[in-house]
């Protein structure tokens, strides 16, 4: 199926030069009578390499035939993260240059929304928070709470983030994944 030009925005997908990738940042220019130019930054799918394009006139993209599945996480071997489709347990490697950024939010045994793209998973999309158990932080100093003082927390998938200072270890707390912030206790 073929996608027009100015049918890109922030977060679709298509296909170029045979492989998928992701729209990161979208800017279009009306040039009067000579049409638009859009420019668009994407990101490569399948290894994650960012490039600058841009694409004029009535230009014409393929769109990436991708499947939403439900995938669960299974476990981190190195650099390598391990999913299975929940319906035909086949199971995918996923190089962590691609969740690298989702790392922090993956939790053994949860289910994700993943993308399969001619029988490989090329992402996975994180709920906008999760609930994540702190393992680790300081304790408060006494008569260190009179403005809204935070401190570092370790969660339980490794990640260290800012928390307010009455959190307290084994506290089960919601991170908002876009950000990376707490947001409240759960």
């Amino acid at each position: 199926m073929a996608l027009n030009i100015t049918g890109l925005k922030k977060g679709t997908i298509f296909k170029f030069n045979g492989e998928p990738y992701r729209v990161v940042e979208y800017g279009q220019k009306v040039m009067g009578r000579g049409g638009s130019i859009v420019n668009v930054r994407i990101k490569s799918m399948l290894d994650g390499k960012v490039l600058d394009k841009t694409f004029k006139g009535n230009e014409q993209l393929e769109s990436a035939d991708v499947d939403i599945r439900k995938a669960q996480y299974l476990y981190k071997d190195g650099s390598i993260f391990f999913f299975m489709d929940e319906k035909t347990y086949e199971q995918f490697e996923v190089p962590d240059k691609l969740v690298s950024e989702q790392d922090g939010y993956l939790v053994e045994g949860d289910s994700y929304t993943a993308q399969i793209f001619e029988g490989r998973l090329i992402n996975i999309d994180l709920p906008n928070n999760v609930a994540l158990k702190v393992t680790y932080t300081e304790d408060v100093v006494r008569g260190d709470t009179a403005n809204s003082v935070m401190k570092e927390a370790t969660l339980n998938t490794g990640k260290s983030i800012k928390v307010p200072a009455f959190v307290k270890k084994d506290d089960v707390i919601r991170v908002d994944t876009r950000t990376g912030t707490y947001i409240e206790r759960a």
